[in-house]
């Protein structure tokens, strides 16, 4: 069989490891049409998720512009060719869509389909998506498809993987949401248990030297000492459980500008001099991103809480798909051969998971008086 500019086992192969590749369900469906489309050498390719009321939950696109696609306007809905693909389980290969019967039109901005090839893509008996191509890149004599059965066999294997993608990217994402609201009810506890016990001795003591201030100043004086104590401890415990929160600048702006800002604040507000350095970084998958921007958290939170680090330096930077994060300060040190002590007390064993969780891995180096460096590598998208 012949595909195009790339063909044969080692394309189709290519084309499978990166669909696995994939976590997200977002990524996941752009790499089974980018692939689709590149392995049949079509102009257009796309896939629709459906959803229970007609129209589709996800629809991807590959060959369109971000401009043309937004100018095509809203999600098409369930109709049509589309329509037959999902409601009827069934192939559908033809030399010019425009023409069969159950053509229905499209938008102005959209692009001039022909020759059309498309399947579902089923897990089990269930349809959970459309996948089709468009516009083959050949000679179309006497108006016949340009797509042939070979292609139609092909972009059957691609469908039948697609369909494993996509159902393990979508239990991934359901064991997240179930980890994250565990991890949510986990903090409330914690919230409650430590922040309402501080709250309610502040409001006792405060109660206590409301009765002191005419009979005893100077007992007042202490317990107002105790009160503002006791408030900064309720407002540490609260910082610590809302930092384990997904934080929304990182979602709005990406894991380079968030760093860059909470570095900023950070160099600000401690004697030590911090500084950020990002190189090349393109947008990760989102559990990596929030994985790295951990680390660097608690890699900082060390070196200027427990080193007695003068500076701390920390960089960003790509390596083939994935990313490099550095945290590294020339503070006190330790030996990490000492790793059951020094790991809970640093958050090491933290940071070795979420690195782990996220599909990296986590080095540290250190000796005493020699500072430390924390370096994790994540393999990107």
């Amino acid at each position: 069989m012949s595909h195009g500019p790339r063909s044969g086992l080692a394309a189709v192969s290519s084309a499978l490891l990166a669909m696995s590749r994939h976590l997200e369900v977002r990524d996941v469906l752009k790499t089974i049409v980018a692939s689709a489309r590149e392995l049949l050498d079509a102009q257009y390719a796309a896939l629709g998720v459906p959803d229970d009321h007609g129209g589709f939950a996800q629809f991807v696109v590959d060959g369109v512009s971000d401009e043309q696609w937004k100018a095509i306007g809203p999600l098409p809905r369930q109709h049509g060719i589309l329509a037959a693909m999902l409601h009827e389980a069934t192939p559908q290969r033809l030399g010019d869509v425009r023409k069969d019967p159950r053509f229905e039109g499209w938008p102005s901005a959209h692009p001039d389909l022909v020759d059309f090839l498309g399947l579902p893509i089923r897990d089990g008996d269930e349809v959970i998506g459309a996948l089709f191509l468009a516009n083959k890149n050949c000679e179309k004599p006497d108006g016949r498809c340009g797509f042939t059965e070979d292609d139609e066999e092909l972009l059957g294997i691609l469908a039948q993987h697609a369909a494993i993608a996509l159902t393990n990217a979508r239990l991934y994402e359901r064991s997240r949401e179930l980890t994250i609201a565990e991890e949510r009810s986990r903090l409330a506890h914690e919230l409650h248990d430590a922040v309402s016990q501080k709250l309610f001795s502040l409001r006792l003591t405060a109660q206590a030297a409301a009765t002191l201030v005419d009979r005893d100043p100077a007992r007042a004086k202490g317990e107002l000492q105790q009160v503002a104590a006791l408030a900064a401890e309720a407002a540490d415990e609260l910082r610590a459980a809302v930092v384990e929160l997904r934080p929304a600048a990182l979602d709005e702006d990406g894991l380079v500008a968030t760093l860059r800002t909470q570095i900023q604040v950070l160099d600000r507000a401690h004697s030590a001099r911090v500084t950020f350095a990002g190189h090349g970084v393109k947008a990760l998958p989102a559990s990596q991103e929030e994985a790295m921007l951990r680390v660097a958290q608690e890699a900082l939170h060390n070196a200027l809480r427990h080193s007695a680090a003068e500076r701390v330096d920390v960089t960003l930077h790509r390596r083939g798909t994935g990313a490099v994060l550095r945290v590294t300060d020339d503070g006190s040190g330790f030996d990490p051969r000492t790793v059951r002590r020094a790991g809970r007390h640093l958050g090491l064993v933290s940071m070795r998971d979420r690195a782990s969780g996220a599909g990296g891995t986590l080095t540290v180096e250190s000796a005493p008086g020699k500072g430390t460096t924390i370096e994790m590598e994540v393999p990107g998208g």
